[in-house]
């Protein structure tokens, strides 16, 4: 459909696209379609009072000849900016201990780290004294999952093999920014409410592990399964936590949490974005912009939950091996018994965009019910109420962990390590080599391959029954450690909510689990609590604080598809969890102290300072003969109807000259009498990035940027703005502009 334009109103991007149709193709619903919620959403909330704040900052790293974090492909190295990268804090303290606080971080990166919490915490402190409340026990470092970001800056090897080491320019990128958002969310800290509601989430998510699931016990599945249409394989639900401002009952912000995994950006995708977490962000601020009801600067955070075996691909796997069948559903294997052919499908998986359309649509999917919800609050809330705020944090080595189960048995965690079905991947992204999924035999020849790195022993082979180990990473600390041992266990509580802070990917059915304990051992905890009556709502976030790879169920292990094979602590991985979480969960009484100091556990080894790194830096720019940087090498056309695209390419440098944070590279311009003014930047969707290296020796480059026009632009006179910044051979960076000619959109 299409819809007019309207002055001063703000509009709401909503995708409606055919297969087959062009990337840029969006139809947008007005601001009128929201005004009329607007006395609902702007309402006085009641429950009680509460310390909060939110901020956004820009952590948009190297977006060109870095690989992108989560594929694991070496080849697969930026080109460009479809989207910029953020954190979205939120913090929540108590009205009368101020001290008692926390910080939820929603960054737009494939996890956590530990690398990038110690420079978060670090930052923090050289904010001063007034940031000293904020600590290992009170901060949460989650990221979207969006495997569409740069990578190299991790903590540890085995995710910097691909990303040849340790890039400082990216991590640096990400812990300022992210510290940005702290310190504008801090700065903002004012009174305020705190709600919550649930609704469903349709077509945004499948179990792509169906095989592995279906191996839990029917009857805990028979709870889950409600309908058809949500048969309990995945969580349906999203739950959002709106925050609002006393001092004038306006909304600042909305912090949600729904499992789907930020693979909609596809492994031959190479221009940087948020993924569909990003995009439901992004429509989510936009459709606030200029409401009554909101605060300027509302920030909505699209958390994951027990993402491990979702997938945004909701048509399922299919072999593009010409036989027009879908993959194996015991190992996800094709008609030559292998992995490489079967891959996952999105919505919009016929166009040709490496899943940019399948991304879009499946972030719209999640903000449209997440926008109703906001909407609908005045009527069908939950007030969080509970005058305390509370948190705590410890670290575990998880390198034979002995505890007892709630049988009586006593079991054991083991030093991390990888099965055959790690290499296999996943329908998302297939792996390499001759490696399947459900796999627990071993292969001679990979035997001899692991076994150069680090052979594991008997009693860690036995550890970790019945998962085949190809990669003994736990054991291995040469030249610095390959994966975690030491993990995270952080829970935040405020009211009658609690959030679970995960380090790695649980599972639809683990995060239940995980979830189900805490919430009854908290009812029973709690239920003392004078200042609250509310049942806990329990929720999970993550991967978080320190990445650790998955988290099944021992059901779900035992078939050893990819997420057991990455189940990195052994059958008793997820025990472990529940049990620390919940030894721990009485410091979150209304009256509790403090998790002694003796109890915080060993700190994880920080090894940014002894990373590796093969990532070669930019040498110098230079320009074609008879050329300037910013020059127009072809120009746009003179005009352009409305959902074609705009383009123009300039003589550019790498923009790894300059990040840009909280900037620009790419702007489109209008033109109003004899003035130019931006309406759109490449923070927006519809705005596209694209670098191209034309001559090494000669240090040439070419920048392509593109304006997917929407059907609700305004017509008018408009331009294409470049912003970069070269690099000549003494190491000396100078800015330049280009500009495009004015072009007429009718």
């Amino acid at each position: 459909m299409e819809v007019a334009d309207e002055p001063g109103v703000l509009a709401v991007a909503v995708q409606e696209r055919q297969v087959g149709a062009p990337a840029g193709e969006v139809v947008w619903f007005l601001g009128g379609w929201l005004r009329g919620r607007e006395s609902g959403a702007g309402s006085r909330a009641t429950g009680d009072q509460y310390l909060v704040g939110v901020g956004k900052g820009d952590i948009t790293g190297p977006v060109v000849e870095i690989n992108l974090m989560g594929y694991a492909d070496p080849n697969q190295l930026g080109t460009g900016l479809r989207q910029r990268l953020y954190s979205r804090a939120f913090i929540v303290g108590s009205i009368d201990r101020p001290e008692d606080r926390f910080v939820y971080l929603v960054l737009d990166t494939q996890s956590g780290d530990t690398a990038i919490r110690y420079g978060i915490l670090e930052g923090l402190k050289a904010l001063g004294s007034s940031y000293a409340v904020y600590d290992h026990r009170n901060v949460a470092v989650t990221g979207t999952h969006s495997h569409a970001g740069p990578a190299g800056w991790l903590n540890y090897l085995l995710p910097q093999i691909t990303s040849k080491g340790f890039d400082r320019q990216g991590y640096q990128a990400i812990v300022d920014g992210a510290v940005l958002s702290i310190r504008r969310a801090h700065e903002s800290l004012q009174p305020g409410y705190l709600s919550l509601g649930t609704t469903k989430v349709s077509g945004a998510n499948i179990n792509r592990s169906l095989y592995a699931y279906l191996n839990n016990p029917l009857a805990e599945r028979q709870k889950y399964n409600v309908s058809a249409s949500d048969d309990g394989s995945v969580e349906k639900d999203l739950t959002l936590l709106k925050f609002q401002r006393a001092s004038d009952s306006k909304n600042i912000g909305v912090l949600t949490w729904f499992p789907t995994h930020g693979t909609s950006m596809l492994g031959n995708n190479t221009l940087v974005a948020g993924d569909n977490k990003g995009v439901a962000a992004y429509l989510f601020e936009k459709s606030t912009r200029d409401e009554t009801t909101a605060a300027d600067g509302f920030v909505a955070g699209f958390s994951q939950a027990n993402v491990g075996d979702t997938s945004p691909n909701v048509l399922g796997a299919w072999c593009e091996d010409g036989t027009g069948q879908m993959c194996s559903f015991e190992n996800s294997t094709c008609s030559d018994g292998k992995t490489q052919y079967c891959h996952a499908r999105g919505p919009y998986f016929r166009v040709k965009d490496n899943g940019q359309s399948s991304c879009f649509e499946i972030g719209k999917r999640q903000f449209e019910p997440a926008r109703a919800l906001y909407d609908s609050l005045q009527s069908t809330s939950v007030p969080v109420q509970g005058s305390f705020v509370k948190s705590f944090h410890t670290f575990q080595n998880m390198s034979g962990f002995s505890f007892v189960l709630p049988n009586g048995t006593q079991v054991q965690t083991c030093p991390a390590a990888l099965g055959y079905s790690f290499a296999a991947g996943t329908t998302d992204g297939p792996g390499a080599f001759d490696f399947t999924q459900s796999s627990t035999s071993t292969s001679p020849v990979w035997q001899v391959v692991g076994g150069l790195l680090k052979a594991p022993t008997a009693a860690q082979k036995a550890c970790h029954q019945p998962k085949p180990i190809l990669l003994d990473v736990g054991e291995m600390s040469v030249p610095y450690q390959w994966t975690p041992n030491i993990v995270d266990v952080q829970v935040f509580r405020v009211g009658q909510l609690l959030i679970i802070v995960s380090p790695g990917e649980a599972t639809t059915m683990a995060g239940r689990r995980w979830k189900d304990a805490v919430q009854n051992t908290a009812a029973a905890l709690f239920a003392q609590d004078s200042s609250s009556s509310a049942s806990p709502v329990v929720v999970l976030g993550g991967p978080a604080n320190s990445y650790t790879h998955y988290i099944t169920t021992q059901e779900e292990y035992n078939i050893q598809r990819y997420e057991g094979a990455s189940t990195l602590y052994g059958p008793h991985t997820l025990a472990a969890y529940v049990n620390l979480t919940l030894s721990f969960l009485p410091y979150l009484g209304a009256n509790a102290a403090p998790v002694p100091a003796t109890k915080l556990g060993p700190l994880p080894p920080d090894n940014r300072n002894r990373s590796l790194s093969f990532i070669t830096g930019v040498v110098y720019d230079g320009t074609p003969i008879g050329k300037n940087f910013g020059d127009v090498l072809t120009d746009a056309a003179a005009s352009y109807h409305k959902g074609t695209s705009a383009h123009a390419v300039f003589v550019g440098a790498n923009p790894r000259n300059n990040l840009r944070l909280e900037a620009t590279y790419a702007a489109v311009e209008k033109q109003n009498g004899t003035a130019w003014s931006t309406v759109r930047d490449d923070s927006d969707w519809t705005v596209v990035f694209n670098w191209k290296r034309v001559n090494g020796l000669t240090g040439t480059s070419e920048v392509d940027i593109v304006w997917e026009t929407e059907s609700w632009a305004e017509p008018g006179t408009y331009r294409i703005r470049y912003f970069g910044d070269q690099k000549n051979a003494l190491g000396k960076i100078t800015a330049f502009e280009g500009a495009s000619r004015s072009f007429t959109l009718v």
